[in-house]
């Protein structure tokens, strides 16, 4: 099938176009703040771990924007595709599926919201109104991306017995645990975001919570057979 082939070849791009640009980010500003902005401290982090730093204060200023924005431009085009080929799967195996629509409103839905957050970001706007703008479109991506994996891993066990030659299960078990994962993670923090009081927590839940978004193309990637074995 053409559509999981391309499927198969998008998922490992928008793995890698995220994972390098925002870390290459993260490499810059912390080995060379002091230069790109003088007098502003920023200590030696790992915010995977610390939370030290924001994915926003990594890379919403110059010359890190010029890196992440194309970045995500060009990921929210591949997410589109992604989800446009993802429905051609959908529909050769259950036409007209109960879930179908939802799968790809929430898919292409992510995609729109990071363009949006993309578009944004570097903006500086000392408003409380705006700030709470993109902080509720980021988190709305997050959503609109969780509902959609998860809608769609609901599919996929539904027809498991179908994409035996097409799948390795192994990869399909390991997204729906880590979906599951995330899913709790998003729900037990939700009611501490509008504190300020748990800010490195929220940095170290933010950075590996956008890791775990994306290594879900990785493992979709994997989880699909290329079409000569």
């Amino acid at each position: 099938m053409t559509s999981i082939q391309k499927v198969r070849s998008i998922a490992i791009w928008i793995f890698i176009i995220p994972f390098f640009s925002v870390n290459i980010c993260l490499l810059i500003i912390t080995n060379f703040h002091q230069i790109l902005e003088p007098g502003v401290p920023i200590f030696p982090t790992f915010p995977y771990l610390d939370g030290g730093v924001s994915i926003s204060r990594t890379v919403r200023n110059f010359p890190m924007y010029l890196i992440f924005k194309p970045a995500m431009f060009l990921t929210s085009y591949l997410l589109i595709k992604y989800w446009l080929n993802t429905k051609n799967i959908i529909f050769k195996f259950r036409e007209n599926h109960k879930d179908a629509k939802k799968i790809i409103f929430f898919g292409i839905g992510s995609a729109v919201l990071l363009t949006i957050h993309a578009i944004f970001l570097g903006i500086k706007f000392d408003n409380d109104l705006y700030k709470l703008f993109r902080r509720v479109v980021m988190l709305s991506f997050i959503i609109f991306e969780l509902v959609a994996q998860a809608y769609l891993i609901k599919f996929f066990y539904e027809i498991k017995e179908n994409l035996k030659d097409y799948i390795n299960i192994m990869y399909l078990k390991i997204k729906r645990f880590l979906i599951t994962i995330l899913i709790i993670i998003s729900i037990i923090t939700l009611p501490f975001l509008p504190f300020d009081n748990f800010k490195f927590l929220k940095h170290a839940l933010e950075w590996n919570v956008f890791l775990g978004v994306i290594i879900f193309y990785l493992l979709t990637h994997l989880m699909w057979k290329k079409a000569n074995s």
